[in-house]
């Protein structure tokens, strides 16, 4: 008996030697540990409580034995953040990235002092920020983008004297910007504070954050009232986005708000003035911009004589003929001034632009750089603003990789087309990417580029492709998509050439593809934050993925190639002469690009040819198009004898000669006899759909429905 209690004793004593043996800081972390139910990739696996210290554990940085940094980002960690962190006395970095945390952020986190950056976003965090992030004084990053935090922001953020980046975007916040802000947070270099619910008035104080760079985000929020002139004074280089609010009054025409397009400032009804199309009633303030005539010295407000030879206050100055007379004259100099410098230019400056050859890796196209005899890039300015975007700009918050690792990356040609060759890229860390290439055209458009190329980044559906980022110099335009490795929906319908095997997909499985393919169209027309149309809808820009549910891809890529300006028969063919083998001979989950124009115009609703602006009941005529070929098993451009016509007039030619069921089904649903009513039912779904008349078309959002209570009645 006393032997045992002997062996319990040392046990005992050797445990407490072991716990024991780890400092302060390690029991902190080892308590933050604790707080997490889920580690799926065991990331936190070698955090021991036989450790002296814990700076040797995953995700742990430590300075002369103090740990400075935590960083645990993409992990799939589960848990709420443990307030033990917060006594990590000199703690510099907090890093928890798209993880699936939750719960308030707790007050003894902002212990912390000397905390400098804190990069929560991706999570499921709730509440609001507490008032203690006042003491964060050396605070230059925080980032809660993407959680589910709501209340108001405290004034006493006012004090981070030193921030530089605040991201809130994608949250419930609510109430207005504290008294102060733009005068307090002077060295903020990026701010976002899109989707929230903001109000009240946008801070006057704003135009002092001249250190902001890209674009200030104010989007999809509820401020109201005038648009501060101030704003005008942030740099000119700046892209100010006041989308989606219930701002009023004239848009200011100074600085940084002069000179942009309308897309900045749509969705704000009560805004008037240019450059929107909607006009400012007379008589309000600032509604009638600059003075027609320029101001001339002496002018006005002049005293000028009456017949009398008295004085009157009404000020006639020049003529109006006198001062178009001047105005006239001074256009004319300016012209004169440009055509003597053009002359010059052309006359004694030789400008060569370099060229590459891509081999094995995905590489972007040279630089590009123009080395003239007559200027040099740091002496003169000959291209617009921020053009030469030399650097990768992630759009989803969870990409992790650079510019650097995508041109190492290796690439395989998926398709080309008149927009761009797509490749197929797969990063070391084993990530594959889509990426199109758009061409080496255009210079002159970046911000609008910037502007399209966002807000589609923002657009995120099960049923819709995700841009994850972009890159754009003066020579390259790349877009970066999720890869869909299952193909497209023309190849699962009618096979691929050369294919020497082909199962038809079964009716459960087609029926599915509708089901996403209205649901994504539906997001797009009634749920996205622009109600977007596609406009070019088709099976070789539906993909399929692992479970063969589809993804509409390829939305707004005509406009964004537009902007860039790449010509579709200018194309660069790098790396085309040792990958056009890989495109005849590629595995089935190439992604396919159709060339073929005439059966693309198949797709195409009939007014398409006299309306240019495309409308949403354009792609309710081609999803119905899609459905009567998934039905069919048809091409849509049908043989008939000695000629051909399209899909749409096949059909209802069968239907005016009232043909069997049979004769206009796929053979191969043929075997699914008891699927005959469903077949029939999403049948008439499609010819309500290919109505010539846009009117009679449904609303893809009824069409949805219908195809759910379809599904749901037959399971």
């Amino acid at each position: 008996m006393n032997l045992g209690w002997v062996w319990l004793f040392f046990l005992f004593f050797n445990y407490c030697v072991l716990v024991s043996s780890l400092n302060d800081e390690g029991l902190a972390l080892l308590s933050f540990k604790q707080s997490i139910s889920e580690d799926p990739e065991g990331s936190l696996s070698n955090w021991n409580s036989s450790d002296e210290n814990p700076c040797s554990w995953n995700g742990i940085t430590c300075r002369e034995e103090k740990v400075v940094s935590v960083s645990i980002p993409k992990k799939k960690l589960v848990g709420f953040l443990h307030s033990s962190l917060g006594s990590l006395s000199v703690l510099r970095h907090v890093n928890l990235r798209n993880n699936k945390f939750y719960g308030s952020l707790p007050v003894e986190l902002f212990n912390s002092q000397g905390l400098q950056s804190l990069v929560l976003y991706g999570n499921s965090f709730s509440g609001s920020i507490p008032t203690q992030i006042g003491n964060l004084r050396y605070l230059q990053s925080l980032d809660l983008s993407q959680n589910f935090m709501n209340g108001s922001i405290p004034k006493s953020l006012i004090q981070c004297k030193r921030l530089r980046t605040l991201d809130l975007s994608q949250n419930n916040f609510t109430g207005s910007l504290p008294f102060g802000f733009g005068s307090g947070l002077i060295a903020l270099e990026k701010l976002d504070l899109s989707f929230n619910q903001f109000t009240g008035l946008i801070p006057s104080d704003m135009g002092n954050l001249s250190s902001l760079q890209g674009t200030v985000d104010f989007s999809h929020n509820n401020f109201s009232g005038l648009i501060p002139a101030s704003l005008g004074k942030l740099p000119e280089k700046v892209y100010i986005d006041l989308t989606s609010n219930n701002l009023s009054g004239p848009i200011p025409q100074n600085g940084a708000l002069e000179n942009r397009g309308p897309t900045a400032f749509i969705g704000n009804p009560g805004l008037c003035g240019p450059p929107l199309k909607n006009p400012c009633p007379s008589g309000t303030p600032g509604a009638d911009g600059p003075s027609s005539f320029p101001y001339l010295p002496g002018n006005s407000p002049a005293v000028t004589a009456d017949s009398e030879g008295g004085k009157t206050g009404k000020s006639k100055g020049l003529s109006k003929n006198a001062v178009i007379a001047i105005v006239a004259s001074d256009v004319v100099g300016i012209c004169l001034i440009g055509l003597l410098f053009s002359y010059c230019y052309w006359k004694f400056c030789s400008c060569k632009k370099g060229k590459d050859e891509s081999g094995g890796h995905f590489e972007k196209g040279s630089k590009g750089r123009k080395e003239c005899l007559c200027f040099r890039k740091d002496e003169s300015e000959t291209l617009s603003e921020n053009v030469e975007q030399c650097d990768l700009v992630p759009l989803d918050m969870q990409v992790g990789f650079d510019l650097d690792e995508l041109l190492k990356a290796s690439a395989f040609v998926l398709g080309k087309s008149g927009i761009g060759i797509v490749y197929k890229v797969v990063l070391e860390d084993g990530l594959t990417l889509a990426v199109r290439r758009l061409g080496e055209g255009g210079s002159q458009r970046f911000k609008e580029f910037q502007t399209e190329v966002e807000a589609i980044g923002k657009l995120r559906h099960p049923n819709i492709v995700t841009l994850k980022a972009y890159y754009w110099s003066i020579d390259e335009k790349l877009l970066i998509y999720e890869y869909i490795p299952n193909g497209n929906l023309s190849a699962a319908i009618h096979g691929k050439a050369g294919m020497v095997s082909f199962t038809p997909l079964p009716w459960s499985v087609r029926l599915q593809i509708m089901k996403g393919i209205a649901k994504g169209l539906s997001y797009l027309h009634e749920f996205s934050p622009k109600k977007y149309v596609h406009g070019d809808l088709k099976p070789n820009n539906i993909l399929l993925g692992e479970n063969m549910e589809p993804h509409i891809s390829d939305f707004g890529l005509g406009r964004l190639a537009n902007i860039a300006g790449g010509s579709p028969t200018l194309q660069s063919n790098r790396m085309a002469s040792d990958k056009q083998q890989q495109l005849q001979h590629a595995p089935s989950e190439v992604m396919t690009v159709s060339s073929t124009m005439s059966l693309g115009s198949c797709y195409q609703a009939p007014e398409a040819l006299k309306i240019v602006k495309p409308s949403q009941k354009w792609d309710v005529y081609s999803f119905g198009v899609i459905l009567l070929e998934m039905i069919s098993g048809r091409s849509p451009m049908v043989q008939v004898g000695t000629t051909e016509m399209d899909l749409v007039r096949w059909i209802q030619l069968c239907i005016e000669e009232k043909k069997p069921l049979g004769d206009v089904l796929d053979p191969f649903l043929a075997r699914e006899p008891e699927r005959e009513e469903e077949i029939i039912a999403v049948l008439k779904i499609a010819l309500a759909c290919v109505q010539t008349s846009p009117e009679k078309r449904p609303s893809m959002r009824h069409i949805s429905e219908a195809l759910d209570r379809l599904i749901a009645a037959s399971d």
